[in-house]
């Protein structure tokens, strides 16, 4: 049985770590446990954050974020936008369709919240300062998610 901590119990940080739905529930994500697992995973990378929100909404309204915000005219699963003032403390929204993740999951035969908190931490990455334009930084996205994904199994 894991534990999952008790949201009074969190440390104070965790307060500035936010969860929005978007006309979207998510059968068995439990907020502490995900707030407990960015912070390890924000800790791991010797940054710390401030303000941190995750909006899960539906393909459409993404999208149109998408077209409006960053020209592109696709789906996409996740848009990051970065307000850290420095890149030590991180701050930032990040959009998710749960329903790319949840196709994305399908389609890749992997588990619904594996691929959810692969995103996630995507998103959390991005801030961070990891980009995913060459194939090498690709390859080093992908080890990081790895990495926090495994952070995961401790909590």
């Amino acid at each position: 049985m894991k534990f999952i901590p008790h949201p009074e119990d969190l440390p104070q940080e965790a307060q500035s770590i936010q969860f929005h739905f978007e006309d979207i529930i998510i059968p068995g994500f439990i907020e502490e446990a995900e707030k407990s697992w960015i912070i390890k995973c924000v800790k791991s990378e010797d940054v710390q954050h401030g303000t941190l929100q995750f909006i899960f909404c539906r393909d459409e309204y993404l999208y149109e974020m998408n077209v409006k915000y960053l020209g592109h005219h696709d789906y996409t699963d996740v848009i990051t936008f970065d307000y850290s003032a420095n890149k030590k403390v991180i701050s930032g929204d990040i959009f998710i369709s749960y329903e790319r993740v949840v196709d994305n999951a399908h389609a890749m035969g992997e588990d619904v919240m594996v691929e959810l908190r692969r995103v996630l931490i995507h998103g959390v990455l991005h801030l961070i300062g990891y980009t995913d334009q060459s194939p090498e930084d690709q390859a080093e996205m992908r080890r990081k998610e790895n990495y926090c994904l495994s952070l995961r199994q401790q909590i």
